[in-house]
C-alpha cells in the first residue's frame, strides 16, 4: 500500500473512493460513509496517524511511508481514545525511532515511467535520546491522454519527510515529538463521460486511457495559474505532535498534543470535454489543533481494564471554489466563484471499563459525551461580470452520548467469542459549494447508529487455519448522504441531507490457511446489504429525464423508502503465497493476489450509468531475499489482465462521467535495511 485507497484491498466491506481522481478521499465502511466533495464536513470513517485524529480525510494525504501497521476497526468507536464515530476508524502507525543505528532504502520502478523512492535513518543521538527521518519521493505514473492534443495526465509529482525524536528519561517516561511536511503538485486522475444528461451534443468519444480537459486562458488568468494548466494538486500539509506518556505505577498518564495544516490548490475539468461547462478550482486553507489526555491502569494481567480521559478539538478552514461555466450555454455561460469559512470546536470525555470474571468472561461497557459547534461563515458566491450573493452565517450544535457494552468469552485456548451493542454519533454539518439561494446552507442534522455485533476470532488448527469473523447489524437515524435538490433555471444540485430511517447487515471475515509447507493464503471477505426505510428526496435520474424531454426543470420527487443503499454487496481480496528456501542463503516468495468489488450505486435507487460495475483485477509478485533479511527484490504486476473498471462516479452539469482505474502495471522493486 502507498496510499489511502490501497486499504479496500486488505480489508473487507471498505470502500476508499477519491474525489474527482484527486488526493481527497471519501471512506465507506460497511456501507456507511458520504461523499462530501467539498471536505468541510467530518466524515463517519477517521483517519488516524499515530494516535492524532486527522478531521479532513485530505490532511493524512502523502503519509503511508515508512509504517508499521495499519489497523482498520468498524463500527462505533470512541469510548477508549479520540473521537466518536459511526463508521469506524483507521489507525496508521508508523514506525518509532530505534534504540540502535539502523537506516534502508527502497526503489520502485514501474511501466509509464512511475519512480516511488523511500528511505530512513534511525538510531540513538544520547543516552535515552533517539531519532528517526524517513522520506519519500514519488514521480512519473500518469497513463491518461488527451486524445485531442496527445497531451499527457496523471504524473505523480510529490515529496514527503518525517522526523521524530524520542527521549526516555527514565524507565517509565516515554516523550515523543514528531513532524512531518508533504508536498504534492501530482497531476489528477481525469474523468471519463458516460451520458449525456442536458443537451443533445454527442459525448466524447474517448478510450479507457483517454481524457479530454482545457483550461481556458481567461479561467487561468482568473484563479492565478499558468496557461496550459493540467487537472492537478498544488498542495502542501504540514504538522507536528507531541506524545508525553508516564507510569505513576498504579496508573499511566497519556497527553497526545498536535497540530495539522492544509492549504490546497486543485484544479479538476469535472465534465471531462475540452468544453468549459464544468471546470473547477478551489483552495483550502485549514488548520487543526487537538489535545487529549488519558490515564489507564498499567497492568494488563490485571482482572479489572480501565481507561477515562478528554478530548479536544479546534479547527479552522477558508475555501474559494472557481467554476468556469462560459461554454454552458444558455443556461449559464459564466465563471463564478464561491468563498466560505468554517469555524468548528469539539469537546468529549470517555471511559471503558472491562472485568475479566471466571471462566474466561469478560464484560466490557465504554461511554462518551461529546459536543460539537460550528458555524459557517462569510459565505458569497460571486459571477464574474455579474451578480453577487452574499449569505448569512449559519451555525449548528450538537451534544449527544455513544458508547458500547458487551462479553466476550475465550471458550477455548483458541476460540474467543463476543457479542457488543455499540450506539455512535457524528455531528451535523453543511453543503458550502455553488451555493445559490440560502436555503442550500441549512444544516444537516447529526447521525447516529445503533450497532449490533457477533464475532468469533479463532485459530481452530494452530499454524494450519486461522478464522476471524463478525455480523453486524446497523440502526441508523438521520444517516447522512448526498442527496439532490433541484434549483429551478439552474438544474439539480448535489446537497448532503439526512435519511430519516435506514438499516443494513452483513458479515465479514478473514481466513488465513496455511495448508501445505510451502503455500500461505489469506481471504478476506466481506457481504452487506442496507436500505432505506424512509428517504424522502429528489429522483435525479427522473429529474434529468424529465428534462431531457421537455427543457423545463421540474423536481421530481420520489421516496426511496425499501430501496437498496447501492454499496458493494460482496467484497474479496486475497493473496496465495509460495515461500521456499532455493539454497541455505536465499528464499523465494510468489504468488497472485486478487480483489472483487460488486457493484455500487452512486445516487440513491440509481440503476443504469448511476451505478457503477463491479470488477476483478489479478495481481502477482516474485520476490527474492536472502537470509539475513537485509534486503530484497521483487518484480510484481497489478492489473495483469489489464480489465477496464471504475472506482467512482458523478455528475458534473451536462454530462455524468466515471473515473476510471490503473490499467496494467509492471514493475520492479528493490529495498534494504542495516
Amino acid at each position: 500500500m502507498v496510499d489511502l485507497r490501497g486499504l479496500e484491498y486488505v480489508a473487507p466491506n471498505l470502500t476508499v473512493q477519491t474525489i474527482n481522481g484527486t488526493a481527497s478521499t471519501n471512506f465507506y465502511l460497511r456501507g456507511l460513509g458520504f461523499n462530501d466533495f467539498t471536505q468541510n464536513n467530518m466524515g463517519p470513517v477517521v483517519t488516524y496517524v499515530d494516535d492524532v485524529a486527522y478531521p479532513y480525510s485530505t490532511m493524512a494525504s502523502g503519509l503511508m511511508f515508512d509504517m508499521a501497521d495499519v489497523t482498520v476497526t468498524p463500527g462505533p468507536v470512541g469510548t477508549e481514545h479520540g473521537q466518536s464515530t459511526t463508521g469506524g476508524e483507521v489507525k496508521l502507525r508508523t514506525n518509532d525511532p530505534t534504540d540502535t543505528f539502523h537506516y534502508g532504502a527502497s526503489q520502485d520502478i514501474a511501466s509509464y515511467a512511475r519512480s516511488r523512492s523511500n528511505a530512513y535513518v534511525s538510531g540513538p543521538i544520547a543516552d535515552g535520546l533517539s531519532f528517526r527521518l524517513a522520506g519519500q519521493v514519488n514521480q512519473g505514473g500518469g497513463w491518461q491522454t488527451n486524445p485531442l492534443t496527445g497531451a499527457h495526465l496523471g504524473d505523480a509529482n510529490s515529496w514527503a519527510l518525517r522526523a521524530k525524536l524520542k527521549w526516555t528519561p527514565d524507565a517509565r517516561t516515554t516523550i515523543m515529538l514528531s513532524g512531518h511536511v508533504v508536498r504534492d503538485e501530482s497531476e489528477v486522475v481525469g474523468a471519463v463521460p458516460i451520458a449525456r444528461l442536458i443537451g443533445s451534443a454527442p459525448i466524447p468519444s474517448v478510450g479507457w486511457t483517454q481524457t479530454e480537459w482545457s483550461a481556458k486562458q481567461p479561467f487561468t488568468r482568473l484563479i492565478g495559474r499558468q496557461d496550459g494548466l493540467k487537472p492537478s494538486e498544488d498542495n502542501w500539509f504540514w504538522g507536528a505532535d507531541l506524545h508525553i506518556a508516564h507510569d505513576f505505577g498504579p496508573v499511566t498518564v497519556t497527553a497526545v498534543s498536535a497540530f495539522e495544516t492544509e492549504r490546497e490548490g486543485e484544479y479538476t475539468d469535472q465534465d471531462a470535454t475540452a468544453a468549459a461547462q464544468a471546470d473547477a478550482y478551489r483552495t483550502i486553507a485549514a488548520n487543526s489543533f487537538t489535545q487529549e489526555l488519558r490515564v489507564a491502569n498499567s497492568h494488563a494481567e490485571d482482572r479489572l481494564q480501565w481507561v477515562v480521559g478528554a478530548y479536544y478539538q479546534r479547527s479552522r478552514m477558508n475555501q474559494n471554489f472557481y467554476f468556469d461555466y462560459t461554454d454552458y450555454l444558455p443556461a449559464r455561460g459564466y465563471m463564478q466563484v464561491s468563498t466560505f469559512g468554517l469555524n468548528q470546536e469539539a469537546t468529549s470525555e470517555f471511559g471503558h471499563v472491562s472485568y475479566r470474571l471466571p471462566r474466561n468472561v469478560t464484560l466490557f461497557v465504554g461511554l462518551l459525551h461529546e459536543i460539537d459547534d460550528r458555524g459557517l461563515t462569510g459565505l458569497t458566491s460571486q459571477i464574474y461580470g455579474g451578480r453577487t450573493l452574499n449569505f448569512h452565517g449559519e451555525n449548528t450544535a450538537a451534544a449527544q452520548f455513544a458508547g458500547q457494552v458487551g462479553v466476550s468469552w475465550q471458550a477455548t485456548r483458541n476460540v474467543l467469542l463476543y457479542y457488543k451493542m455499540s450506539k455512535g454519533f457524528k455531528p451535523g454539518g453543511f453543503t458550502a459549494n455553488n451555493t445559490q439561494v440560502q436555503g442550500q446552507l441549512d444544516p444537516f442534522r447529526p447521525e447516529t447508529v445503533l450497532t449490533y455485533e457477533l464475532g468469533l476470532k479463532s485459530d481452530p488448527i494452530p499454524n494450519v487455519l486461522r478464522i476471524n469473523a463478525a455480523a453486524f447489524y446497523n440502526d441508523f437515524h438521520n444517516q447522512q448522504i448526498l442527496g439532490t435538490i433541484l434549483l429551478p433555471n439552474y438544474g439539480p444540485l448535489s446537497q448532503l441531507t439526512n435519511v430519516p430511517k435506514s438499516e443494513s447487515w452483513g458479515f465479514e471475515g478473514t481466513i488465513d490457511l496455511h495448508p501445505f509447507r510451502h503455500v500461505f493464503v489469506t481471504q478476506n471477505i466481506g457481504w452487506q446489504r442496507g436500505i432505506f426505510q424512509n428517504f424522502p428526496t429528489v429522483n435525479r435520474a427522473k429529474t434529468n429525464a424529465y428534462y431531457a424531454q421537455t427543457g423545463v426543470w421540474k423536481a421530481i420527487n420520489d421516496n426511496f423508502s425499501g430501496v437498496d443503499n447501492g454499496q458493494p454487496k460482496l467484497t474479496l481480496n486475497g493473496q496465495l503465497d509460495w515461500r521456499q528456501a532455493v539454497s541455505h542463503d536465499y528464499a523465494v516468495e510468489f504468488g497472485p493476489n486478487w480483489v472483487y468489488r460488486g457493484a455500487q450505486a452512486m445516487t440513491p435507487g440509481g440503476t443504469g450509468f448511476y451505478r457503477l460495475p463491479p470488477y476483478f483485477l489479478l495481481g502477482a509478485h516474485v520476490t527474492l531475499r536472502p537470509a539475513s533479511d537485509r534486503w530484497q527484490v521483487t518484480i510484481y504486476a497489478s492489473n495483469i489482465l489489464n480489465r477496464q473498471y471504475y472506482t467512482s462516479g458523478g455528475q458534473a452539469t451536462t454530462t455524468y462521467l466515471y473515473i476510471p482505474g490503473a490499467p496494467r502495471f509492471i514493475g520492479g522493486r528493490v529495498s534494504c535495511g542495516f
